[in-house]
């Protein structure tokens, strides 16, 4: 699958439905195949897995072993609230309430790439992460891609 590129900002209506941005969908290729909505491990978001890529981390999940306590527990919270979704014919996508409240999403949301799948934000929440002063991305930039390959040299 090709990288997903692009941030688009949504209205999402008291149902829990979000139109799907035209130019978002037209890079999802896989829109027949469906989608797994999850929580996000580290941000009050919500990941939007295209099912090839989800099939994809479940063979890695199924590699784990069950008999092993922290890997058991990892699967347990890995796969906690997870929603297969589609896309409907008039281009909505439906957030189930559970999920909705765990991200805190309100009446805007963002639709933001994560190279492979969609992080989906409350628009106020996302603003914050993205503009927090406590992270110089320069430094996260050095610390993260400086030592590991030499781009552009």
């Amino acid at each position: 699958m090709q990288p997903i590129v692009g941030t688009y900002e949504c209205k999402i209506d008291t149902k829990g439905r979000v139109l799907v941005p035209a130019a978002l969908k037209k890079q999802l290729t896989t829109v027949e195949e469906g989608f797994v909505l999850k929580r996000s491990i580290y941000e009050k978001c919500i990941e939007l897995w295209p099912m090839t890529e989800w099939n994809g981390m479940m063979q890695k999940l199924n590699e784990l072993n069950r008999f092993n306590r922290k890997a058991d527990t990892f699967i347990r919270k890995f796969m906690a609230g997870v929603k297969i979704v589609e896309i409907d014919d008039a281009g909505r996508l439906q957030i189930n309430k559970d999920l909705i409240e765990f991200a805190h999403i309100s009446k805007e949301v963002v639709f933001s790439s994560k190279i492979n799948l969609i992080e989906i934000w409350d628009k106020d929440l996302y603003e914050q992460i993205i503009n927090n002063e406590d992270t110089d991305f320069g430094d996260l930039a050095e610390e993260v891609m400086g030592s590991t390959t030499n781009y552009g040299a």
